[in-house]
């Protein structure tokens, strides 16, 4: 592939990785826009934690191009990895270690690292620096994650189910310290996590797996502005038993009143559709949550 300017995030072009035979990634080719919050989409063996660890450097890809700030993967150094921070489920972190050693350790490989910064994280996450590691429940070892992953201030952040042990309060307070970073220092963000009414608040883009493929890679609010559902109730008759329309990407139909998942980028879509069914349309606009399944749903009607 053409090596990308530096400024690029990260790219990809083919890019497959198997595991024996099983194919977590096939053919995945997309480049990250800079500067923005990303939502990583996918259900469980989608592929997502395999593209962050090609991205991270931690796994090799099995085939095709991914460069880091335009650096090949296999060949990310410090110039780069300084640049990177990762926050994964289950951070791997020393047990005989306190917090605060665990810090002031992670601290000297960064020239960047902020100790203000780490400061109010460890107080608006409530972690206690003077209790060790292995004393940690799974929240608290998440809460050390996020302050390693941060703290250095990097240019692309990787999350990867990062509060999935956290309470709904700290919650907040993560995604608050995600924003802040995104404002002060333009970072890229992308965040994998399976609690879509908290990713919904934060992300202007969209990226989803499904079995491995590249499913979409879009604007949130474009997705916002194309996917909706409609209340169609009919105005002369029944209504069809079922309707043909490729927009149509799920429907509970009825005789007078039909409920349709839709998408379509048409702003006269429903106008006409009301008028060739006789019908009234009702449209709502869709959450995150509610578009999920419809994404990888839309891509196997394709196929």
């Amino acid at each position: 592939m053409n090596t990308p300017d530096t400024s690029t995030p990260f790219a990809a072009q083919s890019l497959s990785k198997s595991y024996g035979a099983h194919t977590a990634l096939s053919d995945v080719s997309l480049a990250l826009p800079a500067g923005r919050v990303i939502g990583l989409l996918g259900r469980n063996g989608a592929g997502k934690s395999t593209l962050l660890n090609i991205a991270s450097g931690f796994t090799l890809p099995s085939s095709g191009d991914a460069l880091t700030f335009g650096t090949p993967v296999a060949r990310l150094d410090t110039p780069q990895l300084t640049r990177l921070g990762v926050v994964q489920q289950e951070a791997r972190l020393l047990e005989w270690m306190t917090v605060r050693q665990h810090l002031d350790f992670n601290a000297s490989f960064y020239p960047g690292w902020d100790r203000s910064l780490e400061s109010r994280l460890l107080e608006s996450l409530e972690v206690d620096p003077k209790r060790k590691i292995v004393q940690l429940s799974p929240g608290e070892r998440q809460k050390v994650g996020i302050l390693l992953g941060v703290c250095h201030h990097p240019a692309l952040l990787l999350l990867d189910e990062p509060m999935s042990a956290l309470d709904p309060i700290i919650r907040a307070r993560l995604l608050d310290a995600l924003l802040e970073r995104l404002r002060d220092d333009g970072c890229t963000v992308v965040i994998s996590s399976h609690i879509l009414d908290d990713v919904e608040k934060i992300v202007d883009w969209i990226v989803a797996l499904d079995a491995g493929q590249l499913v979409e890679n879009s604007p949130f609010d474009t997705l916002q502005e194309s996917f909706a559902e409609w209340t169609v109730t009919s105005l002369n008759g029944a209504l069809p038993a079922r309707f043909p329309e490729p927009f149509v990407l799920s429907q509970q139909p009825g005789e007078r009143l039909a409920r349709l998942r839709v998408r379509t980028s048409d702003a006269d879509a429903a106008a006409r559709f009301a008028a060739t069914h006789h019908a009234q349309v009702q449209s709502r606009p869709l959450n995150l949550d509610e578009m999920f399944p419809l994404l990888t749903r839309q891509q196997k009607a394709r196929s």
